[in-house]
């Protein structure tokens, strides 16, 4: 039985992506955007300045 559960959780882990690899890629699609975000901020308030 608990090779069974061990097959079952080897298959499971497959399936799933790690998640720790999405929150990386969220946090530097993130970081982007927030990168983005402030150049047009720079590029429209630094030209009144």
């Amino acid at each position: 039985m608990n090779e069974k559960f061990a097959s079952n959780n080897i298959e499971n882990d497959e399936l799933n992506p790690n998640t720790e690899d999405i929150d990386y890629k969220n946090l530097v699609t993130r970081l982007i955007q927030i990168s983005s975000t402030i150049a047009l901020l720079d590029k429209r308030y630094l030209d009144k300045l």
